[in-house]
């Protein structure tokens, strides 16, 4: 069993930067709107196509996120490794964390081609093979921030690095899950959080439990810090009754609850949303 003896539900805001989110000055603005609000956290998805809806880039954005706000933890979730490259998402978290003082959390994942943003552009579509990509990729993510000297000559990336200073913040590293594949599970257990995020419903507490199981049998060290992270719509502000059992999820083991906005939604139910503050329960 993983002990979860004082956890404590922190509340984020999560979103697509495209649609009405697709101009970087609006996501700054809810940043900072979420953050007087009272909530803990604000969450950004990448991709880089949208078809004919305005997009932005999410590390970007981040960085200037940081820059606007003084409490508030944000982070990608997700950015693909395999897209991505290892070595640019390392640099890229490492200066965003470095503007905060800290304040990232790495979202990571095999990411998706529902819209294209691997086939469109040649990068590698077959699942398997971006499942290794990453991998190899958090190693390479992690041997850059620790300063240490790195050698690698991998499937899939070949790195030579000099000793170098570390970082001086922890990034925390997330994996997200849509399936309960062991693999994924066990890439999880060796990193900071997980966040089962299945295609076509919110996690249940009876999943959540489950997954805390998993992780356990995988090999995560009871009373180790570890953020389980749950996505869907819970607060008042949204016009139709809202089903969700946060009390439930939060004994199930749930840390984060993310309240989910979507770019089907105008503006300004998603800017009342925020408004709002976290969900009370």
């Amino acid at each position: 069993m993983i002990d979860l003896t004082g956890s404590t539900v922190r509340h984020a805001v999560y979103l697509p930067p495209f649609g009405p989110f697709g101009e970087p000055g609006v996501l700054v603005d809810l940043a900072v709107r979420a953050e007087a609000a009272g909530w803990d956290g604000f969450f950004l998805w990448d991709h880089v196509v949208a078809d004919t809806m305005p997009i932005a880039d999410p590390w970007t954005t981040l960085g200037a996120i940081a820059h606007a706000t003084s409490k508030l933890l944000f982070g990608p979730m997700i950015t693909p490794p395999a897209r991505r490259r290892p070595w640019v998402v390392a640099r890229h978290a490492s200066t965003v964390s470095r503007l905060s003082g800290g304040r990232l959390i790495l979202g990571t994942g095999l990411g998706s081609d529902e819209s294209g943003d691997f086939s469109r552009f040649g990068e590698q579509t077959d699942l398997l093979t971006r499942s290794a990509m990453f991998d190899e990729g958090l190693d390479v993510i992690r041997a850059i921030w620790s300063g240490r000297r790195f050698d690698h000559d991998g499937a899939h990336y070949q790195v030579a690095l000099a000793e170098a200073p570390p970082e001086p913040f922890p990034i925390p590293v997330w994996v997200a899950s849509s399936t309960d594949n062991p693999r994924v599970v066990r890439r999880a257990a060796l990193c900071d959080g997980i966040f089962p995020n299945p295609e076509d419903h919110t996690p249940t507490a009876e999943e959540i439990a489950e997954t805390h199981r998993a992780l356990g049998l995988a090999g995560l060290e009871p009373g180790r810090p570890f953020d389980v992270a749950v996505a869907g719509n819970a607060s008042p502000a949204w016009e139709e009754p809202i089903k969700v059992d946060l009390p439930a999820l939060g004994q199930a083991g749930m840390t984060w609850w993310m309240e989910s906005l979507m770019h089907l939604d105008p503006l300004e139910l998603s800017q009342k949303i925020v408004d709002a503050g976290p969900p009370r329960w």
